[in-house]
Parts: structure tokens; sequence; C-alpha cells
């Protein structure tokens, strides 16, 4: 059984940008401007966009010539041995369902914000950092809410989508241009965090990846066009993913150093929020943001979810792991088994609770420049037009350098043992997943 074709190029578009913009911009703010300062973290999050252009313009072209919902492991599979298919697929498996926990536990910290009474009833603790049973109950009933949507059928996920885009989007302006009046261009004053204009971009440049993922979701759902659908609007939703992704994440980090002195939102809890109350002295702007983070909370977890039940549904059809995973309800359409089993461990990671919550961005980060890697490799012998494969080279180049920032020990910021073991730990799931199958 096929899967339902209900998707449209705006439905491609807020799947692709809903996927990117998470909540990124609210809870880790203060982790941006410590690791590069504003100007820092705006040509981080510019230069890395600017440069994931090309591996966009890949995607783009690869989709259009082949609409699998299997995505990269489809791509990988034309050129190279099946465990090289499969390890780019487990690895970009990672870069999207390693999101939804982290999702998961950001309402918990979104919500305790304005309900601090949230924050009681400790019932352990994970790395010395409490998990609070409120917390808990909120990450655990929006995976299950999450996980209904997808089970349910592909247009109520993409409507789903589509709203809370749009709600993001439309209140991003509302408190973006309320501040234009309240800040000034001093309080930017040190542009970088760390002296050195280089170290300061290295910082940003080595998690940026991660904030980024999400443009690569379109292919997971190429089998889901509408039958009216033209090939191109793959190409044309994949490449303004990013663009606007550019915009939101620098316009976000430029208002917040505007309207507040950033060193004072360093190891500030909700440093946008914080930021924007401080310089209006008015506590509805904050309702405005918090509203904003939670609608963009929703999309990009469904997002992520939908794309990393499409790459295991794939997985499962290829038989490359259990092939009940391949397996679509009949009423619904939907790979439902691939759905409950993303759904049931985002819930045990969700567990955790916010210690993984950094971590997670890091190995997220490497994992996602290891499939754009293998992805253009591919395009090298798929797409034999010269103009593609000199992009297709540029697309290597960019991934390399992205793994380079995470693995040369020379390089500030570079992996440390937590985040190896958490990698190492994947890739023993995935070789012990395979066996099993």
């Amino acid at each position: 059984m096929q899967l339902a074709r209900k998707l449209r190029t705006l439905d491609y578009f807020t799947l692709a940008f809903g996927s990117m913009v998470g909540v990124g911009w609210l809870v880790v703010m203060d982790d941006w401007l410590g690791r590069g300062g504003p100007l820092g973290a705006i040509l981080g999050f510019a230069v890395c966009g600017v440069v994931l252009l090309p591996i966009g313009y890949v995607y783009g072209r690869l989709v259009t010539i082949m609409p699998d919902a299997a995505s990269e492991i489809a791509y990988t599979a034309r050129v190279f041995p099946q465990s090289v298919s499969f390890g780019t697929g487990w690895m970009m498996m990672l870069a999207y369902w390693i999101v939804c926990p982290w999702e998961a536990i950001a309402v918990g910290k979104i919500m305790a914000y304005i309900f601090p009474a949230l924050n009681s009833h400790q019932i352990y603790s994970v790395a010395g950092r409490p998990v609070y049973l409120p917390h808990l109950v909120l990450g655990l009933s929006l995976t299950a809410i999450i996980t209904l949507l997808n089970y349910r059928g592909v247009r109520v996920s993409a409507t789903f989508q589509n709203w809370t885009t749009f709600g993001l989007i439309a209140l991003f302006v509302v408190f973006t241009t309320s501040g234009l009046s309240h800040g000034s261009v001093g309080n930017f004053e040190p542009l970088f965090a760390h002296g050195s204009g280089w170290i300061s971009l290295f910082l940003i440049l080595q998690i940026v990846p991660y904030f980024m993922v999400g443009f690569e979701s379109v292919p997971k759902c190429a089998e889901e066009a509408n039958p009216d659908f033209k090939s191109s609007g793959f190409f044309g939703a994949i490449l303004a993913s990013i663009v606007v992704g550019i915009l939101f994440y620098t316009s976000a980090i430029a208002i917040v150093a505007y309207v507040h002195p950033w060193q004072t939102l360093v190891k500030q809890r909700f440093a946008t929020a914080f930021a924007f109350e401080q310089a209006l002295g008015q506590r509805w702007i904050v309702t405005i943001i918090l509203a904003a983070a939670l609608l963009s909370l929703l999309k990009v977890f469904n997002g992520n979810f939908l794309a990393a039940t499409r790459l295991l549904f794939a997985m499962g059809r290829r038989e490359l792991i259990d092939a009940r995973a391949g397996r679509v309800h009949e009423r619904y359409q939907t790979p439902s088994v691939a759905v409950i089993a993303i759904g049931a461990g985002t819930a045990v990671a969700v567990l955790f609770g916010d210690a993984i919550l950094i971590p997670i961005i890091e190995v997220g980060s490497m994992a996602s420049a290891i499939g754009w890697l293998a992805t253009c490799a591919a395009s090298m012998w798929i797409d034999h037009a010269p103009r593609q494969r000199v992009v297709a080279a540029t697309g290597i180049v960019v991934a390399l350098a992205l793994i380079a920032l995470k693995v040369t020990p020379a390089v500030p910021g570079h992996f440390t043992l937590h985040e190896w073991i958490a990698l190492l730990s994947w890739i023993a799931a995935g070789v012990l997943l395979r066996r099993v199958r």
C-alpha cells in the first residue's frame, strides 16, 4: 500500500522551515551570545546558511530525479555499498529524531517560565539536573499528541504545520517591531564574545548545522505529493526554507542584542524574553514571545517527527531493518509502525530531562553534516551535468569542514568525551538493529 498523496508546495515549505526553526532562539540564545557575541552569532548563522545553499541545491535536484521517501538512503544506494547507505540514513535519523525529545523537554521549561510552580515535585535527577514531575507530564503529553497527529494522516499533520508556522512568523513580526524603538546599537558592544572574531565564529559554526537541519525533510515526504504537484516545487521549497531560516535566525539575534546589553544575557534563562521585558518594561511582550516559542516548538517537533518516521519507514521497506517498520496503515495511509516507534523512542528520551539539551545540539550537528556529505558525494555520480558536479563538490567541501570543526582537537569547542559517547552509542544501536533484523 502506498502513502497518501496530499501535500502541496506550501506544505513542503512549512515542513522544511518548520522543521528547521524551533525554540533555540528563546531557550539557548544565551549560549549563542556566549559563544560568539552578537556579531559572531549573526555571522555564524549567515555564513553557515549561505554555504548550505549548495547542499540544498543538491537535495532539490536529487528529489526531482528520485522522489523517494528514503532520501539519503536511496541516493547513496545508487552508488555505494548497502552499509554506506544504511549508515547515512541512520545518521540522518539521529539528526531528525534527536530534535523531538529536545522540544518535548523544552515545553516544560517554557511553561515553567510562565508558571514557576511547575518547577516542583522533583522525582529524580540526571547529571545533577532535577527532573520535575510537571515537566515530565508536559513532555510526555506533547509527545503523545504529536504521535497521534502523525498516526492519523499526513494531511492532518501538514495542516497543523501550516498554522503553527505562519502563527510563529506573525508573532515574530509583532515583538521584533515592538523592540525597534526600545534599544540601542551600543548594546552590541563588544561585537565578539572571545575577543578574536575567528574563535567566536568557529564556536557558532559548530552548532549552526543542528539549527539548520530541516530543509532536507522535503525529500522524506516526496512520495506524498499531490498528483497535480510539479516537481519544481520541491526545489523551491528547499531553497526558500534556507533563505527564510537565515533571515529569521539573524534577525532574532540582532534584535535581542539591540534591545538589551548582550553580556548581561549570557547564562540568563530565556534571554530573549528577559531582554524584551527589561527593555519595554511590559509583561505582555513576554507573553507574545512565549506564545511564539510554543508555536515554534510545536511545528519543529511535528516536522522532525514526520521526517524521522519517513526515514524509519524507508529503512523497513528496504529491509535495512525489521521489515515491519515499512508497514502502511490501511485506513490512514501512514507509516503507522514507524510513527509508534519514533513516538516511543522520544518518550524514553524525555525521561532524561534537560541534561541532554546542549550535548544533543553538538551530536545533532555532526550527524546532519555526515548525511549531507554522503548525499553530495552520491550526487557526483547520479547527476552528471558539469554544473551540478561543481555544486555537489562545493557541498562536499562544506560538509567536510563542518565535520572537521567537531572532531579536530585543536579547534575550540570540539567534541568532548560525552559527545563521543553519545555518537558511538547511536552507531552501536544501529549496528545492533541491523544484526537482529
